[in-house]
């Protein structure tokens, strides 16, 4: 899983009732675009996370 500064995290619930989790990773701290990240979620805290298979990167899109 390789992410750039500015692309976003989502982490999909992983039972029924526990909504996905959205985060825009602030900093790359892997090698070549690997994990971990630190993330900021939409409340403002930041985490440093490994992510597991329930989680996938959305790229941002090209600048115009």
């Amino acid at each position: 899983m390789q992410a750039s500064v500015g692309d976003q995290l989502l982490v999909h619930g992983r039972t029924v009732g526990h909504e996905d989790k959205v985060a825009k990773i602030v900093e790359v701290m892997g090698p070549e675009g690997n994990p971990p990240f630190r993330v900021r979620f939409d409340d403002g805290h930041e985490a440093v996370v490994s992510p597991g298979p329930d989680a996938v990167v959305q790229h941002k899109g090209p600048t115009k």
